[in-house]
């Protein structure tokens, strides 16, 4: 039991400072292109705290247990958007730009359908599934890249001074590096601990798998949120979510076609199908619309996606 704790503290260390390294290089990657901070949060730092689910997702899934990678995408989408996002608002609420939004937002409802295609109509994740996921994913990013160019964002005079292109380059590696492995650990010896403290495998499953792979973008929101680019944290969340549904999924499903896991049932039907599908999409809404249709976003929205969190935490230990 020892041996785990101390792995389990290793790995939050290293997540707390590869998220404080990754985020430093991502808004100097921001200020020496003059490209909006949300931008790069959807792109260049989603990536980065997307590894531990391609990580995960894709040995599950050519390890033949489809059920983990479906499983971990709707999850982590839920925590992102329900947890992570959620105490960046109620933290620190404020205006969020509309323009930089609608292209990360459009492209993640784009891929929540394709996902409910293949859910609900197909009852299969095939390959063809999976490679029009990838094709999405690829539009994204050349959609996004063009984005960038059209829109560059004026520095000021007291941000004129930018970080080395090297150190830069190494604080956005090493700091990746870092949130990886952390996760790992934290991941790992958690479930540890969680069998050793007697907590059920199913709860493990749905809790420290999700969880654990969403602890970098919880590590980067807080690191963002101290260091004053709340904007980074939000593109992260939403930039992660498309990853997960179109990149995650998209090798995932490529590499390994599984039929929809039915783990657990409400009233006779899938689980997956009556309350957490429909749930990925209901938080997604509530937190993007506001800031897509007003430019703001509130104190209320966060508190509200905590509840909606809890209350989604507490239904899973009773199926």
């Amino acid at each position: 039991m020892l041996i785990p704790v101390l792995w389990f503290l290793v790995g939050l260390v290293c997540l707390i400072k590869g998220g404080d390294w990754f985020v430093d290089g991502a808004s100097a990657l921001a200020r020496k292109f003059h490209l909006p901070e949300l931008l790069i949060g959807a792109t260049v730092v989603s990536i980065g705290t997307t590894l531990p689910e391609v990580m995960v997702s894709t040995i599950s899934a050519v390890g033949g247990h489809g059920e983990i990678a479906y499983g971990n995408a709707i999850g982590s989408v839920i925590c992102n958007a329900a947890l992570i996002a959620a105490i960046t608002l109620a933290v620190r609420p404020g205006k969020a730009d509309p323009k930089s939004l609608r292209l990360p937002v459009l492209f993640f409802f784009l891929a929540a359908a394709i996902y409910c295609v293949a859910a609900y109509l197909l009852g299969r994740f095939t390959r063809s599934v999976g490679l029009i996921m990838l094709a999405t994913f690829i539009a994204y990013m050349v959609l996004t890249v063009r984005q960038m160019k059209q829109n560059p964002q004026p520095v000021a005079e007291e941000e004129a001074e930018d970080m080395p292109g090297r150190k830069m380059l190494l604080f956005l590696i090493l700091g990746a590096a870092l949130i990886a492995v952390g996760a790992k650990l934290l991941v790992d010896n958690g479930t540890e601990i969680a069998k050793a403290l007697g907590v059920p495998e199913s709860v493990i499953a749905l809790t420290f798998v999700a969880l654990g792979t969403s602890l970098p973008e919880l590590v980067t929101a807080i690191t963002s949120l101290v260091k004053g680019h709340s904007d980074l944290s939000l593109g992260n969340v939403i930039g992660a979510n498309v990853f997960n549904l179109v990149l995650v999924s998209g090798v995932c499903v490529t590499l390994a076609p599984f039929d929809v896991p039915r783990s657990a049932t409400i009233a006779s039907h899938n689980a997956s199908l009556v309350l957490e599908i429909p749930l990925m999409i209901l938080v997604m809404l509530i937190l993007t619309l506001p800031a897509v249709l007003k430019g703001k976003l509130s104190r209320a929205q966060g508190i509200l996606l905590l509840a909606i969190y809890a209350a989604f935490c507490a239904v899973q230990f009773t199926l």
